[in-house]
């Protein structure tokens, strides 16, 4: 397994963890100013600053972006809304090529307003990236589909699992693959198996956080790598078994902890547990 030791230089900063920071400037040089050799923007403060002006400053920083959050969310106006969900993530996927982002993250969407439907909504976000492809494969950046912990089921994502996204990537093809969130997965018994199954050519990125007990809000009380229970150290060797060899992209929501801090005690922090518990 690889070594994290050594500053940043395999690590990757998702913005939202630095949400102190909301211009991309200000982000891209907190980040820059740590050594750490990636960044995962976010759509809207691409749309802050303007699509040229992010891509710009991006190159400039020579940060490497390993996905721009995001796409996905194919489900939310039902049927009669797919076609417009398809046109908003087409125009991701231009931005994600422009700032040169390795993938484009996709959260499926959870049920329709006033379904119960489960597997209808899973059809129909499958329905979605299927015809989202085309546009995927001429731009050349792969969507990265994240399966979410079941409990966000219902308002977020109906893909949940691993073997979920295991599946969709097997019955659609070449241009999309998974990305792998340990405080999504951390649970599943068969993630091992599916982590290798996944594979290196289906793995476009790794996110890590900690999963805190007790939480005090189910999305933004993420923790610090090494202050929750999940295993961290034990997934990032069975994804780099598999074949990744991506940097390690650092995503915390922590309304109530990370983001009340100076954002450079939150870098200096992800490097020292990237160091000892990572």
């Amino acid at each position: 397994m690889r070594d994290l030791s050594g500053g940043g230089r395999l690590l990757s900063i998702n913005t939202a963890t630095i949400k102190q920071c909301p211009d991309l400037r200000e982000a891209v040089a907190a980040i820059g100013r740590h050594g750490i050799a990636g960044i995962a923007p976010w759509r809207d403060q691409i749309a802050a600053l303007g699509l040229a002006h992010s891509a710009q400053l991006i190159r400039d920083s020579g940060l490497r972006v390993t996905g721009l959050c995001r796409g996905g969310l194919f489900t939310g106006g039902g049927r009669d809304g797919l076609a417009a969900s398809i046109d908003e993530n087409r125009r991701a996927l231009d931005e994600a090529k422009a700032i040169g982002a390795a993938c484009l993250i996709l959260v499926a969407g959870g049920l329709p307003p006033g379904s119960r439907d489960i597997e209808g909504a899973r059809e129909l976000a499958r329905d979605g990236i299927g015809r989202l492809l085309e546009h995927a494969r001429s731009v050349g950046v792969p969507l990265a589909i994240e399966p979410l912990h079941p409990m966000y089921a219902a308002d977020r994502a109906c893909v949940n699992t691993l073997a979920q996204a295991n599946d969709l990537c097997e019955a659609l093809g070449p241009g999309v693959g998974v990305a792998v969130d340990v405080y999504h997965l951390w649970w599943d018994p068969a993630l091992e198996r599916e982590i290798a199954r996944a594979g290196k050519e289906r793995i476009l990125a790794f996110h890590m956080s900690d999963w805190l007990v007790p939480t005090t809000d189910l999305l933004l009380d993420r923790g610090m790598m090494g202050d929750g229970v999940i295993d961290i150290r034990r997934i990032r060797g069975w994804v780099e078994a598999a074949g990744f060899d991506g940097l390690c992209e650092v995503e915390i929501f922590s309304q109530n902890n990370w983001w009340r801090r100076d954002p450079t005690e939150v870098l200096e922090t992800i490097i020292d547990r990237g160091n000892t518990v990572c």
